[in-house]
């Protein structure tokens, strides 16, 4: 998530990848190990460090620059890591921030810009497919460490009646999105059974399916309604704890980042609309599409759905068909693109 205050403190540091798992926050390509990575660390209001590593080439410098900003040579050596760095990359890093320096004035009113509008009270969540538009006012003071008396487990978070996983280092933000239903479709689950360890894989080829397609690009997602997380008022805890255990379980079963949203509202009923974050609805699409992928375009044409809930004859609800249909995804059951 981008940060556009500037009571955040922002710092600059310059490695050499550790591993090929990282992708580069602009262009959404993978950063090959052991090459220059420049990373932009922000630490928000809820005190948590967020690394975005860019490609040198793609590394936005200048928006790390105020107008009180030190001299380049200054600035170089406070980027942490630089002094360990090869000759030729601490040259082609002065370059680049020679050339920021340059164009800072237009470069610092064109964040002044983009800081007016991204503090509007709402911010207009828009989709040219099925649901008319949906406001959503979305802010950093938003996000939480709780859903409601629930305490939520490390690098997971809260927002409205969303639970969502961090982004993890070596997740790809892209234009090519491969999401998924979690119970039902990825995992099987028993409404009988709680804990984190009450799931097991629904086919064989989950994980070598799941891998491919983040080899070629792709970002994962999970969408999943969960309202025993609001239902069980006296339990909330208990349902938490088993939800975000079956997913982290899963996630290191699988081995490959996976970004994840977990909606707990409750469904329309006689004295209540619909949670708006809540399967079929597509609130939580937006959110991930506006807020957590780096600003990036979505091809819609490469973007798929995959869902057990197709309202079939034995299916619990339409609600996955309906949620892809409300987006304008291509949508798939199961046993179609795992293989029954």
């Amino acid at each position: 998530m981008a940060s556009s205050s500037s009571q955040y403190q922002i710092k600059i540091m310059a490695e050499y990848a550790k591993s090929d798992r990282s992708s580069c926050k602009k262009c959404a390509k993978q950063i090959a190990k052991k090459s220059l990575r420049v990373g932009m660390v922000s630490r928000d209001a809820r005190g948590f460090d967020i690394t975005k590593w860019h490609h040198l080439d793609c590394f936005p410098l200048g928006s790390a620059q105020h107008s009180h900003s030190p001299s380049p040579s200054l600035l170089l050596h406070s980027i942490k890591g630089f002094d360990s760095l090869q000759t030729s990359d601490q040259e082609a890093l002065k370059e680049l921030l020679d050339k920021s320096v340059e164009d800072g004035k237009v470069r610092k009113r064109d964040e002044d810009e983009v800081e007016e509008s991204g503090n509007s009270k709402k911010a207009k969540l828009s989709t040219s497919h099925g649901e008319p538009n949906l406001e959503i006012a979305f802010s950093l003071s938003d996000i939480k460490d709780k859903y409601k008396d629930a305490t939520l487990q490390p690098k997971w978070k809260a927002f409205k009646t969303i639970i969502f996983l961090e982004q993890d280092d070596g997740l790809h933000n892209s234009n090519k999105i491969a999401a998924f239903d979690f119970d039902g479709c990825l995992v099987k689950t028993s409404v009988k059974r709680v804990g984190a360890d009450a799931w097991s894989l629904m086919y064989p080829s989950v994980p070598d399916k799941l891998q491919g397609l983040y080899n070629d690009g792709f970002k994962l997602v999970i969408f999943t309604n969960e309202s025993n997380i609001e239902r069980w008022k006296k339990k909330r805890q208990v349902a938490v704890d088993s939800k975000i255990g079956r997913l982290n379980n899963f996630i290191k079963r699988v081995n490959v980042p996976i970004q994840v949203f977990i909606a707990c509202g409750l469904g329309e009923s006689s004295i209540q609309a619909a949670d708006p974050f809540r399967k079929p609805k597509p609130g939580m699409w937006h959110v991930m599409e506006k807020h957590f992928n780096s600003g990036i375009s979505i091809d819609m044409d490469q973007s798929f759905y995959v869902g057990d809930a197709a309202g079939r004859e034995n299916d619990h609800s339409d609600a996955d068909i309906k949620f892809a249909e409300a987006i304008g995804l291509k949508f798939y059951v199961p046993e179609e693109y795992f293989g029954a």
